[in-house]
């Protein structure tokens, strides 16, 4: 039986973990015990004041606008903490509206961007 999560090898993914931290990456490869990522975004909830969802809300923006966070070249996610993985792409965003600029530039003010793709 293949792996459910093959289907997101090379895109971009938002992995959830049953603690606080959260991973935004490019899934590259899948085993039995890891998720490998490259160019990815390692949050820790306890570091800032957003909530998950705002963190992720505000990297979908920002991949859609051709930017991105990125805080590790490569990581490697246990599988055994993984509370549920996605495609960024498929984040769906609140509509659109005259925010969304100030959104984009609020999300990338504290780390280091990666412009393209």
């Amino acid at each position: 039986m293949a792996d459910p999560a093959a289907e997101y090898l090379q895109r971009r993914v938002v992995i959830d973990t049953q603690g606080p931290l959260l991973y935004i990456g490019t899934l590259t490869a899948v085993d039995g015990r890891y998720y490998h990522l490259a160019d990815a975004d390692v949050h820790d909830r306890h570091d800032g004041h957003s909530t998950k969802e705002v963190y992720i809300s505000n990297a979908a923006l920002l991949e859609r606008a051709g930017s991105r966070n990125v805080n590790r070249r490569t990581v490697l996610v246990e599988r055994a903490v993984v509370a549920s993985i996605s495609r960024l792409a498929d984040v769906v965003l609140e509509a659109e509206d005259e925010d969304a600029d100030d959104r984009i530039a609020d999300a990338g003010e504290s780390r280091p961007r990666v412009g393209g793709r």
